[in-house]
């Protein structure tokens, strides 16, 4: 995108803050990953840097599991505008006896829209330390509940809660599904 997107403004907001305003639907604690712990300060009760840092996206799982005070945590992208409480708190239900808690379509998994356990942070360090950044890489390890689409269809029949705003042409869909 060429700019920091959590900051771009939808119905005037920024959306980290639409994202943060909708998980405290479902969940007890706001926490961001991020380096620059000011700019996000006013959108969490909590900012937690990396303590991988340069590892991506899952240093920042688990930055924020390592940081949580819950067992449970729900994890989302930054740039999901169109994210649903209720399909979050159907992922938290989804985790029940297991560590993560994930759609998957086809082969590919949606690791920014997932509940995850505290208990995986010992299988995401190891990862890490083997040089594997890949947010799958620690599955193995863990109890993974693998969710279809047709299991939240009835809470998002067209998945619009996993969009994510990752280039310019994303954004503009946004924009015009929001008749801006």
């Amino acid at each position: 995108m060429g700019r920091d997107k959590a900051l771009l403004e939808l119905g005037g907001r920024p959306l980290i803050a639409l994202v943060a305003d909708k998980l405290a639907a479902v969940a007890a604690e706001i926490i961001i990953a991020a380096d620059d712990v000011a700019a996000y300060t006013p959108f969490a009760d909590r900012v937690v840097p990396d303590q991988f840092p340069g590892v991506g996206t899952l240093g920042g799982i688990h930055a924020g599991l390592a940081a949580a005070r819950h067992d449970l945590v729900l994890v989302v992208g930054c740039d999901m505008p169109f994210l649903q409480p209720a399909v979050m708190a159907r992922f938290a239900a989804a985790a029940a006896g297991f560590d993560v808690a994930i759609l998957r379509r086809g082969r590919w998994v949606e690791p920014m829209h997932a509940a995850y356990r505290r208990t995986c942070l010992p299988a995401i360090e190891e990862s890490i330390r083997a040089g594997d950044r890949r947010v799958i890489s620690f599955f193995d390890a863990v109890r993974v509940r693998y969710l279809a689409p047709a299991e939240i269809a009835d809470l998002d029949p067209e998945l619009r809660s996993f969009m994510n705003i990752n280039t310019p042409q994303d954004w503009q869909d946004a924009l015009d599904a929001l008749g801006e």
